[in-house]
């Protein structure tokens, strides 16, 4: 600091959400940058360690543990630097995930400063991932190689010249009550906000306008950085804003929308900012302790007395052995009572199928029946939510769609089933149709690419919605949850529906429920056609069958085995276990059925639909939850569909 002015920055890197070595890299570039200027404090955005929009990827372990070692990364790159770097980050805080802002400087930790206030309203539901301030007692840590104390109270830092400053995180500074201005009281002269505010009409004059009253307010410099181009636009779009007042007084503006990082610097002069400290006498009063009310004093958390060490290893490289048992279907209910856990999941599915009939007066939906599980399952739940309401079966209108690929197995099986069933039957060849098709947009039939099998589902789809308007019914969805997984349904074909029974059912479970039918609900032609649906390969049946007759396009060949895909999807999504512990348990799941470089081959090419198919999860239709997994982006699962998988798969590459 000279003359009273110490200079600091505001940077908006460049990210890419969740991808933890990128986002350390475009913010070390800042930091050098900024420490050849000459700057003293570097403000870097929320979260910006991952990106502020990973959304439910915060409840992935493998997410927080390199948020941790780019952390790591980044105080061995500030070993040797003198500038004072506050940058955004995950942090656990035993059994609190937090949303920190940490300071670090020469390769140590400053400090971390937690979010007080979180956002949980319009666009916005980070009290879905993160705790508050407010929820913090003061408790030491172990973080990135340092031993902290992380409290819930005020944190003023002071700079070697004797600067004092603070930090606020975002939604704080809209509170009725901003913690900058505890702060300030404190002692704090300037204040550091990250920030991650999407931007909306009027909202930026609005920004502008509370940050320079508060920087007034508080007679402070204020520092304000929020993320910008790379974050995802999903749902919403950031901007990217840099700001720096001082008393009020705006300094410096990055531009908005820009599409390269920007960095503005300016210096604050606190020696102006103590001066006029100390003329107002109002802000001199506002320091005095309150005259009545409860002052409440916190206790000192105390130091290493508090832990109790263990003893060193001997043996610290002995082999670790699982002893305990893993199922290789966690999805399948451990009951002893199958029949009542299937029953108690076809009610669940049943009535939200009704609640939706009922709510919309509807008596009439249309189905498209392949003689596949998927939508063999679909049907029977409407075929018992009919029965449930008391309708007259006719009301399901059944459509078998045969197209190029239809075998005469499955044909034969959609057709019994209805009959059986009951139900109302309608046979649409698409062949001919499609055909057209590819002459329109001059498509050679003879190549079977994903136009050619696109083009049929997308067929079926339009005659399935063209009907529904026609008899004033709903399309009810046959799409199962592992298929959402993996990707492995037709945009704007098979997996929009006005209403999907089987979204959060996994195929392996959808085994055991058409087994359970047939073994106890239906009559006996229904029952045998069942039995035999199931046996039936898994196809989509959108190639040529083969020379034989039979089914030549088998969806496992393609995709991998779904009894793994259901395994991973699984502990990824409930639990957030990392890819390296998911192998671990596959392969004693799986010890007597596939070997390592099967699991581990299907496990990479999991993770790789996973993340490049959320487009498709993210305007799912409605559709009942069942069980504890869901991918519903309104739900369970909310997942940016631009997140990178690079670090995912660089784990599983390594096993």
């Amino acid at each position: 600091m000279k003359y009273g002015f110490i200079k600091v920055a505001a940077a908006i890197p460049s990210v890419k959400v969740g991808d933890t070595k990128f986002n350390l890299g475009e913010i070390e570039k800042q930091i050098a940058v900024a420490e050849g200027m000459g700057v003293e404090i570097i403000s870097f955005p929320e979260l910006s360690l991952t990106g502020y929009s990973c959304q439910d990827l915060f409840r992935q372990q493998l997410l927080l543990d390199n948020a941790e070692h780019a952390l790591l990364m980044l105080l061995d790159f500030t070993r040797q630097l003198d500038i004072i770097t506050i940058v955004g980050a995950p942090v656990c805080v035993g059994s609190l995930l937090l949303n920190c802002a940490v300071v670090i400087q020469q390769g140590r930790i400053l400090g971390i400063v937690p979010k007080t206030y979180l956002p949980n309203y319009s666009e916005f539901y980070e009290k879905r991932w993160f705790a508050s301030a407010q929820d913090l007692h003061p408790q030491r840590i172990h973080y990135a190689g340092h031993h902290l104390l992380v409290t819930p109270g005020q944190q003023v830092f002071r700079t070697a010249d004797g600067v004092k400053f603070g930090i606020e995180i975002c939604e704080d500074v809209w509170a009725p009550a901003p913690p900058s201005s505890c702060l300030a009281l404190a002692g704090a002269e300037i204040i550091f906000n990250l920030s991650a505010s999407d931007d909306l009409i009027g909202k930026h004059g609005y920004l502008k306008s509370l940050l320079a009253q508060q920087s007034a307010r508080t007679i402070s410099g204020y520092v304000y950085s929020s993320c910008g181009f790379g974050e995802s636009t999903q749902d919403v779009v950031y901007g990217g804003n840099a700001l720096i007042y001082e008393n009020g007084q705006l300094l410096e503006e990055a531009d908005r929308f820009s599409l390269t990082p920007q960095m503005k610097v300016s210096e604050i002069d606190v020696e102006k900012i103590r001066s006029e400290r100390r003329t107002n006498s109002t802000y001199v009063n506002a320091q005095r302790p309150p005259m009545t009310g409860t002052v409440s004093v916190a206790k000192e958390t105390g130091g290493a007395e508090e832990f109790v060490h263990c003893l060193p290893k001997n043996n610290p490289e002995k082999e670790f052995t699982l002893s305990r048992t893993v199922s290789p279907h966690p999805f399948i209910p451990a009951s002893a009572d199958m029949a009542a856990s299937c029953e108690e999941i076809f009610n669940i599915q049943v009535c939200g199928l009704a609640k939706r009939l009922v709510h919309t007066h509807c008596k009439t939906v249309v189905i498209g029946v392949s003689g596949g599980l998927d939508s063999t399952l679909a049907l029977l739940v409407c075929i018992k939510t009919f029965d449930k309401l008391g309708y007259d079966r006719k009301g399901i209108m059944g459509i078998t769609m045969p197209g190029f690929g239809t075998t005469g197995r499955t044909y034969n099986n959609a057709m019994t089933l209805m009959e059986s069933l009951g139900v109302s039957i309608m046979e649409i060849n698409i062949s001919d149709a499609v055909t057209r098709h590819f002459r329109d947009i001059g498509h050679d039939a003879s190549v079977h690419d994903t136009t050619y099998e696109n083009s049929q589902a997308r067929e079926r789809t339009q005659l399935l919605m063209d009907l529904s308007n026609k008899h004033g019914g709903m399309v009810v969805g046959t799409g199962d949850l592992s298929e959402l997984a993996l990707g492995w349904c037709t945009y704007n074909g098979d997996h929009i529906s006005m209403y999907g029974v089987n979204v959060s059912i996994p195929k392996t479970l959808i085994r055991h429920l058409v087994k359970y039918v047939a073994q106890s609900g239906v009559d006996e032609t229904s029952a045998k056609t069942l039995l035999d649906i199931i046996d039936t390969p898994i196809s989509p049946e959108l190639t040529p069958a083969g020379e034989d007759g039979e089914i030549a396009q088998k969806t496992e060949d393609l995709v991998g085995p779904y009894e793994l895909h259901d395994f991973f999807l699984f502990y990824c999504l409930r639990y957030g276990f990392r890819p390296g512990k998911i192998y671990y348990l596959a392969k004693i799941a799986f010890r007597s059925v596939y070997g390592e470089e099967v699991i581990r081959h299907w496990l990479r090419n999991f993770y790789r639909r996973f993340f490049s198919q959320q487009f498709k999860r993210s305007c799912l239709p409605d559709g009942p939850k069942v069980g504890s997994v869901s991918l519903s982006p309104r739900g369970d699962w909310r997942m940016p569909s631009d997140a990178m998988a690079s670090d995912w798969i660089a784990e599983v590459e390594a096993l």
